[in-house]
């Protein structure tokens, strides 16, 4: 005679749920420890110098998807609001590989795709169809990411959302937005329109069906974190994916305390300084100075 046992998974309780899922402090704060403050994002009382950052930055997400392997021809873009004309935005000009583009090779446009500052070069029609209409549509967003990176060209044919099935997984928790239609090349406004439409008034991050991934950030530090995140995530489901065995999914009390330390911006940028600095590093054999330098 057989006996089968049920073991009833223990659900967390007590202090950790009672008073740091509901404290009101920054979510960083809470996950820092040791005296000291956890660093911020920065804030600029020069708008023109705001614009020089963030162009760095930008030049800075572009060598580390470089680095990473997301580079597909002369697709994919990343674009960042300018703060000083916040109708307008810089974007990568058409036909420089990611590891080669600097701050200085950003090119400006309105919202009726003219250039207007910058590098004055050509820009990729589809990366302006997709960010002027998401730019547009959501004043909250200063900084988007899409390219074809692999793993998010292999989910995105499921036309599904990730699973929560892990710690890191939790960033997304009802952040995913998922574009169920592939119109072709984004050519056309229209199709631009109705990706940004799929991100509604909320949503941080986007896949796009037989198409690739898409994230967004308050600052573009946070637009490249998340997608190198999500990049993974991927990768990660679809190892998961690949043994047919039966999935745990992360409880929701859990994964929306999990969610609320990792989807926080200033949580998201710090976590892309270490892949900044990283490879700053490495391509000045630990002279970081140099790369900023080439940066611009």
């Amino acid at each position: 005679m057989s006996v089968t046992t049920t073991v009833q998974a223990v659900r967390l309780e007590g202090d950790q749920f009672s008073t740091t899922a509901q404290t009101e402090e920054r979510p960083e704060e809470v996950c820092a420890t040791g005296g000291y403050p956890a660093p911020s994002v920065p804030e600029f009382s020069d708008l023109y110098i705001k614009r020089r950052w963030q162009l760095e930055h930008m030049a800075a997400v572009f060598r580390v998807f470089a680095r990473k392997g997301f580079t597909e021809g002369t697709a994919g873009h990343i674009s960042v609001r300018d703060p000083v004309e916040p109708d307008t935005f810089w974007i990568n000009p058409l036909g420089i590989h990611f590891g080669l583009l600097r701050a200085s090779d950003m090119v400006q446009i309105n919202e009726d795709g003219h250039v207007i500052g910058g590098n004055r070069v050509a820009v990729n029609k589809a990366g302006f169809q997709i960010h002027g209409a998401i730019h547009k549509a959501r004043p909250d967003i200063n900084a988007i990411c899409h390219t074809h990176s692999p793993a998010g060209k292999a989910w995105s044919t499921f036309g599904r959302p990730l699973d929560i099935i892990n710690q890191d997984a939790c960033t997304f928790l009802g952040i995913q937005a998922v574009y169920e239609n592939f119109g072709g090349i984004v050519l056309e406004r229209d199709e631009g329109e109705r990706i940004a439409a799929a991100l509604g008034k909320s949503k941080r991050v986007a896949i796009l069906q037989n198409h690739g991934l898409l994230t967004t950030g308050f600052t573009v530090d946070e637009a490249g974190y998340l997608f190198t995140l999500l990049e993974r995530s991927c990768e990660v489901q679809i190892m998961v994916e690949s043994t047919g065995l039966p999935k745990k999914i992360i409880g929701k009390r859990e994964a929306e305390y999990t969610a609320k330390a990792y989807q926080d911006p200033v949580s998201t940028r710090k976590s892309f300084r270490l892949l900044k600095e990283s490879e700053w590093q490495a391509n000045c054999f630990r002279k970081p100075y140099i790369l900023k330098l080439n940066l611009i």
